[in-house]
């Protein structure tokens, strides 16, 4: 279908312009070419054709607009066109000339003349291009690059390239057209081609020749839209990219370069046309391979426990092991802080499953398991997909499962992270927790998930399933039918569902391949749940063991989407496909684990109908079942039809080439398998036919059906008996060399086709195909510009620009195509709902990358490329669709019958359609398959070798579309019909017969590879390629012992049969594949990675010439199974053999002068062009050498290897004594290409030379890239060091992070802060007048306010430091979120303007002041004086300093492999050693002025001014401050932890200071170590667990190279702090004073300097700093001095020229500890420094004291006064009265047991108690931490005391006292001694907001208050979980140090010393007494009324009873004697 408009002309234009004209329709509009100086008529004659999708609707409108052109101003519109489609429409044709008008509707006397065509549905849909679009044979000109232009910038008038948006400016048209000027038309050819005309062929710098550029992976194009008929596709020329920005710029008229977009660059070895797709290059499945996880869990505490005083404890779940943490007493809020860990090795899919449940249990003890309070569940693969894999200090929400109607049942702060191998956690720094917890605003959920979920149910429906394989073998089968005389199905299934670690599970339907449940199964979780996945197994049940049948993972975020727009979780009801094993039975089936989901099914197993759906609790309604066990009920089952009409499909596939089949099984016969479902299926013959259809093979018996090769399929319909033919004959394969064999399909290519029958649901997978389509050509795009970026083409950036259009155009092209989906009845809610949200998506992609295009520029091209890589991965996930439809097709290759090799297809890719886009990527065309051996047998080395490769041609649609399924194939051939029933014309062939076939010679320029595998024990490989073209191969020649061979060789294949027509092979040429091996002298050669690449092809009527050819070098990606190994420099070219045979070819010119026998080597023209290079190396020395085959290293020697020249060090004479070289420089002179990217690598080996001449090989390193050691020589112009200026360098104080002083009033009752901004020198003279600790607000709040310089330790500067650096992030990550923000709301909002960019570019710097600001502005910060800081790194040192290679550089040393096994091993276990040295890389001859400097030694060649390599002593001093999140080591999830070092022969183990039972110990010392460099100079520091008995675990180690650091111009031997002092805290800690090693400095770096002046100034070279210049001694004397200049300049040092570089501060660095048992998998932290010193200077003083601070003692004093408004608990037994027996109890935090009790103020009827009582705690206290420290036994079996770290917080309690029964807790308070609410003045202001509303209360500190009193509430939860205040109580807290404590001592409760008075307490509770009449008639007349009543008439019966039993016998008497 499409729309074709002829705009002629345009008549009655007035005055002489030039004009324009566009043409719009549906949004797609299209320009003509500017016609110049035209007077009144503009002769257009132009064509524009719109392919649409859907009919055009009768009032649709075309638009046609004519502009007068402006090359400089906006276009002036002439006037309008508008024309309803109506008549086109019905007519299909119509011919029109009308007048135009204008902007308010009036018509002028233009006139316009146009023809417009329709043609409806013809079933050919209108690509974007047309024959009638190529008729102008002028333009097309030799050449084979696409060139790249930007489909904006160089408009054509027949614009097919990709859609504009209509909504572009007028301006951007104007762009656009100014390019059409006569002397540059260009025109676009198919999808993004440009054709010049008259463009001079150039090779441009781009390195474009031929498309190609450098490093192509597989490079094998684009596929394109179906040519209509296949005409000479000649290619366009190439420009120059700097050309063509000139040009465009020329054009443009000065246009913004930052405008300009470049279309496709695709690096496409040749142009591929349609008719081959893209073959998958990495091999080996990773899915279900074991790995290594560790999951780490620390629960830190928990808040708002609800229940009345509890004994909470943590179990913490994972997968199905428990851990627990330790009990704590009688608390609501406990803390923990209790470390765990659990490790896996399982595969990802079983991890990510796994649950994580964490659940609070109280009262658990050996007896009882106690009750939940409540649990939270999340699934591992949540946690791994958060940033850094981790939740850290979050807060859980606890429920309880069993009751849905409870709200939450308290929080738990955790942490949670998932580590895999490799995966390294940046755990947030970890100092004093400060930061008030907000727990709302940190809760342990992913970020979208809102924080109140709700309950839901989901209702999973199993309806039935269908196709279940046999689960029994035939013999067990005959066994029965012997015994039982009935055939019954041998399998019993079940579905069991697994989700959120619940699993429920339908009924068992006995003996059923067709079984029906139309049963749900309910689970009831938390919405949103924090599982992602359902895992959904079909089971056979079965006596012994159940064994699974298929499994599926449903993914919830594919069926939901959480938008405002979003919906619930919905699926179905819908087929699912089943995979796993192969269908035949085994009672031992190798692949079960396929059927367990794990791995990639290889083969169709069932499928089954099922639903699912969501509906959300209402948890206030009272009929809610609120269990959450899994049900199982009974569901209505669904019709037939619901799932989709059933359609009949066809299939149909030829072989084209079956070619590199294992020798292995190369003697057998070979056939090939094709299965859809289980149609084509050959063992499953027997299935009864269900559901109005037949399975194929329905009439045989068993046995015979298994024999028949082709089974049957009987089924009346209109192409007569048309028999499935489902897998081709058996033939014998051929040899084509040593290791493969090909099949020989030469000119017959067998077919197969299957009729198969399936719900039609093909809209589906439309869609997918469209969003797959628009991703695949993103991905292109990107990886274009990574490769651009990568080569350093010019201008990524408008490559960019070009992809952001295609994806835009894209995006727009599915809005309109996904819209008209019909309303049928089988769509279910979730296409529906998918349908509407992927259309929002993309319509919401394609918005933001139209914005994004403009903002795409040079510098923010980096960001920009990210946010691109978030779109694909966005279309990626929606375009896979959850519901399947038809199963994948999976061809298996059969050798003898027995199933081999197998590859699975998925239907979609295969599936055809009328509209272009909505087809299959790989439907009719020819796709290149690797097979692969099935499930385990896969992994590791055995699934890299190619079982075989095939070309295989594949149509899958509907029987009624099956006109066209051949169109695809390469043309010439003839179709072979089956011989059987009526030949009706419509049979498919079984096998094509070519006619035609054309003979090519290949030529494979084989030239070098780099960075191979090593696969030889040597640590080198012997490597040979070996090329496969059809069913030849060759090989290179074998180079031995190299890791980057140049083989330097041309491969030529002659006589290369290849069928089909001469034309196609141009587009079409077959792929290459090139393989890599080892030779070995014995054993077959071991696979080193493979490749492809497709040749550049020539037919014998082109001419041999540019740009195509010769063809250029170009990098070929190698991959070893999924890991690349290596890159193939070759040229691939394929010549057509024509009818004067060989002697037309092109000449072979190899160079002269070389003379290879009969290796040919690469010509002339194709070699990259060489000039002479120097190479000089610097030669050091050699460390840590592994021993070799037992033997130790004793005289090594270096041999360095480039482009087959060496050279070699001086031999090291005995390796022990002194491992560095006497010579240091040699240099060696090569010939290397002049393209850098060329550059060969330089190979290291370092070899021992043993007795005798014979020498071995101890490791080997590739230096891959040489580019970074190249010398460039600084231009002449850029000596601006030379300068004779002077400048100035500012040095201004980095503003602190904290500028304010607060003082703080003494007066209780005064809330006032005054705040002073203090002067740096004010401060000076601050400090000196408070050397007593007196001071500016009087008493002990000045102390504490700023502590006087005796208080002031290291770690008060490391606290500090700390602060700041958590305040620098802070920043950071605001900053960063602010800036994120930005960009979003830009992209949003479609933002073009460039002034906003420049703004956005200033932002961030006064974003930074700014926040410095309001961070000191915080009144309620604790300020602190400015201390001296230092720098703490949360990384290594080496990290930071680019790991102190300025001139040194470390080159790690790897052995080769030693077993087969060893292919996992990762570099650190192949790590032998490492060489030290350097590379120097330069053309020569240099530049002359090289060699005049003073003291230039010719020896040293460029290396220049480096120290001697002679031994070296040096006092190593290692101090170790802490470790955080340590591994543990003991069963009690705890670590012993002690420090080892180790450096050289010394070895100090810290054993006997061991820290009990920590995860975080603080170490806190310093180990000096006398060591010789070069001998000496790797230190270990490990961390080990104590172990009482048995030997200690390690934990983890670190590893420092101290000969880098200490030589590094960096200066790491010891930091340069930030001031420098004499004494104090912060004493200057280097013997060399500043100004010394200032002048060191400068001598050493040949920088005049320094001169100190007067005024505080410094010169160095010609800079000039300022800086004080007096300090004071430790008297307070001042004096001159010049070493605060000089520390300004070392701060400084990397603003001096040539010399400068960043001198290391005062540190402390952090470096993760590894345990070689668990590679890559971090063990905790160490935060520690090293200082160095040489021993030949004057000795450094002591080391400074890091001992860990010592807790203060202290005592706490509370004195409660009274209480009031307690709530009244009990009735009084006399009066009836409410009343309460009060009493209170309280404890510091994690002191439970020794908590006190006041006395009991019995009868209290007011709520009202007196007890001027005193409870006394003393506590040790970390002021810097703000932790109280306890040191206590765990258990009495414990060796030792633990200490804990636990906050100050202060419980008070108010109970109610039963002499029987147990104590009611009534109400309780926890107060944070740092910051807890001041306490009300009266009772009445007393109130709940001091609890609930604590961030808005003035807080105090009692540490700072020492005193306070008031009065605060005591709080509990009612019924409803409702906070409510239960009584309020008035106290006093004291807070003295022990030795104040001392002098004023007080006694407990009211005793002695300091008594408290007696309370005056009204005696309520003898008041019966007094009043005797009062509670007597209460007691009788009221309480007791009833009780009397009935107590009176029971006696009075009883007294009647009495009497009556009393007088009884004698009445009887007296009656019986008649008395």
């Amino acid at each position: 279908m499409a729309l074709q408009l002829r705009l002629r002309t345009v008549s009655g234009l007035r005055g002489k312009a030039d004009r324009i004209a566009k043409a719009a329709f549906r949004g797609l509009s299209f320009y003509t070419r500017v016609l110049e100086n035209c007077e009144d008529e503009a002769r257009f004659d132009e064509t524009f054709r719109w392919p649409v999708a859907s009919n055009i609707d009768g009032n649709e409108i075309l638009e046609i607009q004519v502009f007068n052109y402006s090359k400089v101003f906006t276009n002036r519109l002439i006037g309008t066109f508008r024309m309803v489609l109506q008549k086109v429409v019905e007519e299909g044709q119509l011919e029109v000339t009308d007048t135009l008008i204008d902007d308010n509707n009036s018509a002028i006397q233009t006139s316009i003349s146009i023809e417009v065509r329709y043609q409806a549905m013809d079933g050919t849909v209108g690509a974007w291009n047309d024959k009638e679009f190529l008729e102008i044979p002028s333009l097309q000109s030799e050449g084979d690059s696409r060139y790249p232009l930007e489909t904006d910038s160089l408009l054509s008038g027949h614009r097919q390239g990709s859609a504009m948006s209509p909504s572009k400016s007028n301006q951007q048209s104007a762009e656009r057209s100014f390019r059409r000027m006569e002397e540059d038309e260009m025109y676009y050819h198919s999808e993004d081609e440009l054709l010049g005309e008259g463009d001079t062929l150039s090779q441009g710098s781009l390195n474009m020749r031929a498309g190609k550029g450098v490093f192509s992976a597989m490079k094998l194009g684009k596929t394109r839209p179906p040519k209509d008929d296949h005409q000479k596709q000649e290619e366009p020329a190439v420009l120059e990219a700097e050309d063509l920005g000139r040009k465009a710029m020329r054009l443009g008229g000065g246009l913004d370069p930052d405008t300009v977009s470049l279309a496709s660059v695709t690096a496409v070895t040749t142009n591929v046309s349609n008719k081959r797709s893209k073959p998958d290059i990495k091999m080996e499945p990773s899915a279900g391979r074991p790995m290594d996880y560790q999951v780490s869990i620390t629960v830190i505490e928990a808040r708002q426990l609800v229940g009345l005083n509890m004994d909470p404890m943590v179990c913490v779940e994972v997968g199905d092991e428990k851990k627990y943490t330790s009990m704590k007493e009688s608390t609501n809020c406990p803390y923990y802080n209790e470390y765990f860990v659990f490790d896996f090795h399982v595969p990802p899919d079983v991890m990510f499953d796994k649950i994580i449940k964490l659940s609070v249990i109280h009262s658990k003890n050996l007896l009882r398991s106690g009750t939940l309070v409540g649990s939270f569940k999340m699934d591992v693969g949540t946690v791994y997909t958060q940033p850094e894999h981790q939740f850290y200090h979050k807060w859980a929400i606890l429920s309880d499962p069993e009751d849905l109607t409870a709200g939450l049942k308290g929080y738990l702060k955790c942490d949670v992270a998932v580590v895999g191998k490799g995966d390294n956690i940046k755990t947030p720094h970890k100092a004093n927790e400060t930061d008030e917890d907000d727990i709302e605003g940190n809760l342990l959920l992913p970020d979208g998930v809102p924080p109140e979920r709700q309950w839901a149910r989901f209702y999973i429906k199993i309806y039935r399933a269908e196709g279940l394989p046999r689960m029994n073998t035939s013999l067990m089968a005959n066994v029965k039918k012997a015994l039982i005389g009935e055939n019954k199905d041998l399998v019993d299934p079940y579905v069991q569902v697994f989700f959120a670690g619940q699993k429920g599970k339908t009924s068992v339907q006995k003996s059923s391949y067709e079984p029906l449940w139309n049963e749900q199964i309910v689970f009831t979780e938390m919405f949103p749940p924090l599982c992602k996945r359902i895992k959904i197994q079909i089971r056979d049940s079965d006596k012994v063991n159940d064994v699974a049948i298929g499994t599926h993972f449903i993914d919830l975020r594919k069926i939901s989407n959480e938008g405002d727009k979003g919906f619930l979780p919905t699926f179905g009801p819908a087929w699912v496909n089943m995979y796993g094993s192969t269908r035949n039975y085994t009672l031992m089936d190798e692949h079960q684990d396929l059927n367990e989901g794990l791995g990639e099914g290889v083969s169709f197993r069932a499928r089954l109908l099922m639903s699912l759906a969501v509906e959300i609790l209402d948890t206030s309604n009272p009929e809610i079942n609120s269990s959450t066990e899994v049900q199982v009920e009974q569901a209505p089952s669904v019709a037939d039809n619901c799932t989709g009409k059933m359609e009949e499909f066809f299939l149909f596939g030829a072989f084209l080439e079956a070619t590199m089949i294992d020798r292995k099984i190369g003697d057998k016969p070979i056939n090939f398998e094709v299965t859809i479902g289980n149609y084509g299926n050959q063992i499953d013959g027997m299935a009864k036919p269900t559901l109005r259809r037949k399975k194929d093979g329905g009439d045989g018996d068993e046995e015979e059906s298994e024999l028949l090769q082709n089974s049957s399929e009987e089924d009346g319909d209109e192409d007569g008996e048309l028999v499935s033919i489902s897998s081709s004959q058996p033939m014998k394969p051929l040899v084509t060399d040593r290791n493969y064999f090909h099949l020989p399909y030469f000119e017959k290519k067998p077919c197969i086709y299957i009729k198969s029958w399936w719900q039609d649901q093909r809209r589906r997978l439309y869609n997918a195909n469209i969003m797959d389509k628009i991703a695949d050509k993103l991905e292109e795009g990107l990886n274009d510009v990574q490769e651009m970026i990568k080569t350093e083409k010019p201008h990524p950036e408008r490559r960019l620009r070009g992809v952001l259009e295609e994806l835009s155009s894209g995006c727009l092209r599915f809005v309109t195509l996904a819209d008209k989906d019909q309303h049928h009845s089988s769509r279910t809610r979730l296409d529906r709902e998918r349908l509407k949200s992927c259309m929002r998506e993309l319509e919401n992609v394609g918005q933001q990358a139209t914005t994004l295009r403009s903002q795409v520029k040079k510098n923010t091209m980096k960001d920009k490329l990210k946010l691109v890589q978030n779109f694909l991965q966005k279309l990626r996930f929606l375009a896979d669709e959850p519901q399947h439809t038809i199963p994948d097709i999976f061809i298996w290759m059969m050798s003898n019958n027995k199933r081999i090799a197998y590859t699975r297809i998925p239907s979609k890719d295969i599936l055809y359609s009328i509209v272009d886009e909505e087809m299959g990527k790989d439907c009719a065309k020819v796709k290149t398959v690797f097979l692969k051996l099935p499930g385990k047998r896969g992994f590791g080395p055995a699934g890299w070798t190619v079982q075989a490769k095939m070309e295989i041609y594949l149509w899958l649609g509907l029987n009624k579309q099956r006109k066209d399924f051949l169109s695809g194939l390469p043309c010439g051939f003839e179709e072979k019909k089956t011989a059987r029933g009526p030949n009706l014309p419509s049979f498919p062939p079984i096998s094509l017969l070519y006619t035609k076939k054309q003979v090519f010679q290949l030529r494979a320029h084989m030239y070098q590879a780099r960075s191979l595998f090593a696969a030889d024990s040597s640590g080198l490989s012997d490597p040979f390629a070996r090329v496969f073209f059809i069913t030849q191969s060759q090989c290179t020649e074998v180079l031995n012992e190299t890791l980057c061979p140049t083989w330097d060789q041309l491969l030529v294949f002659d006589n290369v049969e290849l069928y089909g027509e001469a034309h196609e092979m141009r587009d079409d040429p077959p792929i290459i594949v090139i393989e890599i091996y080892d030779q070995d002298t014995v054993g077959k050669a071991d696979f080193m990675g493979r490749t492809f690449a497709k040749p550049v092809v020539k037919m014998s009527d082109e001419q041999y010439c540019p740009p195509r050819f010769p063809p250029q070098l170009e990098y070929y990606q190698i991959y070893r199974g999924n890991s690349t190994a290596g890159d193939l420099l070759a040229a691939f070219e394929l010549l057509q053999i024509g009818a004067g045979g060989k002697s037309d070819l092109p000449r072979v010119d190899g160079p002269t002068g070389i003379d290879r026998g009969p290796i040919l080597p690469v010509p002339l023209g194709i070699r990259p062009v060489l000039s002479k290079y120097r190479v000089e190396i610097l030669f050091w020395g050699l460390r840590d050498l592994k021993r070799v085959n037992l033997a130790q290293v004793d005289r090594p020697r270096v041999d360095i290897e480039c482009a087959g020249k060496g050279v070699q060090s001086a031999l090291i004479q005995n390796y022990k004594k002194n491992p560095n070289f006497s010579t240091l420089v040699k240099w060696l002179e090569v010939d290397l290409p002049e393209n850098e990217l060329l550059h060969p690598p330089l190979n290291i080996r370092v070899v021992d030379c043993r007795a005798f001449g014979r020498y071995t090989l101890v490791g080997s390193h590739a230096v891959s890239s040489l580019r970074k050691f190249i010398y460039r020589p600084p231009e002449k112009k850029a000596h601006h060091w030379n300068m004779t200026g002077e400048l100035v360098v500012k040095v201004e104080p980095e503003v602190p992070i904290k500028k304010m002083e607060t003082m703080v009033k003494l007066e209780a009752n005064s809330d006032a802060v005054v705040k002073v901004e203090v002067s740096e020198e004010e401060k000076e003279k601050k400090k000196k007048k408070k050397k007593g600790g007196g001071g500016a607000g009087g008493g002990e709040e000045g102390e504490e306010e700023e502590p006087d310089e005796s208080m002031l330790d290291w770690w008060s500067k490391y606290f500090a430091s700390i602060e700041t650096m958590k305040e620098q992030l802070r920043q950071q990550e605001a900053a960063a979120a602010e800036a994120e923000e930005k960009e979003e709301m830009e992209i949003a909002e479609g933002s073009k303007g460039q002034a906003k960019n420049k703004e956005k570019s200033k932002a961030p710097k006064d974003d930074k002041k700014k926040k410095q600001q309001s961070a000191a502005e915080l009144p309620e910060k604790k300020n602190k004086q400015k201390i001296d800081e230092l720098k703490v790194f949360n990384k290594e040192l080496e990290t930071e300093f680019d790991n102190f290679e300025d001139w040194l550089h470390t080159f790690n040393l790897l052995r080769g492999k030693i077993g087969d096994n060893d292919d996992n091993a990762t570099e650190e276990e192949r790590i032998v050693g490492r060489f030290k040295g350097s590379i120097c890389v330069y053309k020569v001859p240099l530049p002359d002025d090289m060699g005049k400097e003073a003291g230039y030694d010719p020896n040293l060649g460029m290396f220049q001014g480096i120290p001697s390599n002679d031994p070296i002593n040096v006092l190593v001093r290692v101090y170790v401050v802490r470790a955080t999140d340590l591994h543990p080591a003991d069963i009690n999830g705890k670590a012993d932890p002690y420090i080892a070092i180790k450096l050289g022969k010394t070895d100090i183990k810290d054993k006997e200071n061991y820290i009990s039972k920590q995860l975080n110990p603080v170490f806190g010392k310093s180990f000096d170590i006398e060591a010789t460099f070069p001998m000496e100079s790797m230190l270990t520091v490990a961390v080990y667990d104590w172990d009482l008995v048995g030997t200690d675990d390690l934990i983890g180690e670190t590893k420092i190279d101290l000969e880098n650091r200490y030589y590094s111009k960096h200066r790491a031997t010891c930091g340069v702090s930030q001031t420098y002092a004499i004494h104090g805290y912060n004493m200057w800690r280097d013997p060399m004073k500043p100004s010394q090693i200032l002048s060191k400095l400068c001598k050493e770096g040949k920088v005049d300097g320094p001169h100190f002046g007067p005024g505080g100034r410094v010169k160095v070279a010609n800079r000039v700093f300022t800086g004080p210049t007096e300090m004071e001694d430790e008297n307070g004397q001042k004096k001159q001095t010049e070493e605060h200049l000089a520390l300004t300049v070392l701060h400084h040092w990397e603003d001096v020229p040539r010399a400068g570089c960043r001198l290391v501060p005062e540190h402390v660095e952090t470096r993760p500890l590894l345990n070689p048992d668990k590679p890559g998998i971090e063990q905790g932290r160490l935060e520690m420094w090293v200082d160095m010193f040489p021993m030949d200077m004057p000795a450094p003083g002591p080391a400074i004291d890091i001992s860990p601070r010592k807790p203060k003692k202290y005592e706490l004093r509370v004195i409660v006064w009274n209480t009031d408004e307690v709530i009244l608990e009990d009735d009084d037994y006399f009066t009836g009265e409410k009343s309460s027996d009060i009493f209170v109890r309280g404890w510091l935090k994690g002191q439970q047991e020794d908590k006190q009790d006041t006395d009991v103020h019995y009868h209290s009827l007011t709520g009202e108690g007196n007890f001027n009582w005193r409870y006394i705690f003393p506590f040790d206290y970390l002021m810097a931490e703000e932790k109280i420290v306890i040191s206590k036994k765990e258990s009495m079996f414990s060796w030792d005391e633990t200490e804990y770290k636990i906050p100050a917080r202060l419980t008070l309690q108010v109970w109610d006292a039963d002499h029987f029964s147990a104590d009611d807790f009534l109400g309780a308070i926890e107060l944070d001694l740092n910051r807890f609410p001041r306490g009300a003045k009266t009772a009445k202001q007393c109130s709940m907001e001091m609890v609930t509303n604590e961030a808005e209360l003035p807080m105090v500190s009692i540490f700072k208050q020492k005193r306070v009193k008031g009065w605060w509430p005591f709080v509990a939860r009612d019924e409803n979980d409702e906070l409510e205040i239960t009584g309020k109580v008035e106290a006093e807290l004291h807070l003295l140090t022990a030795e104040e404590a001392e002098k004023s001592p007080a006694g407990l409760a009211r005793n002695e010393p300091d008594p408290l008075e007696k309370p005056n307490r009204p005696d309520t509770s003898f008041i019966w007494f007094l009043n005797p009449l009062k509670s007597i008639k209460y007691l009788i007349c009221t309480r007791y009324k009833w009780l009397i009543i009935k107590i009176v008439l029971a006696l009075l019966l009883l007294i009647m009873l009495a009497l009556f039993l009393y007088s009884m016998p004698g009445y009887m008497v007296k009656k019986l004697l008649g008395a």
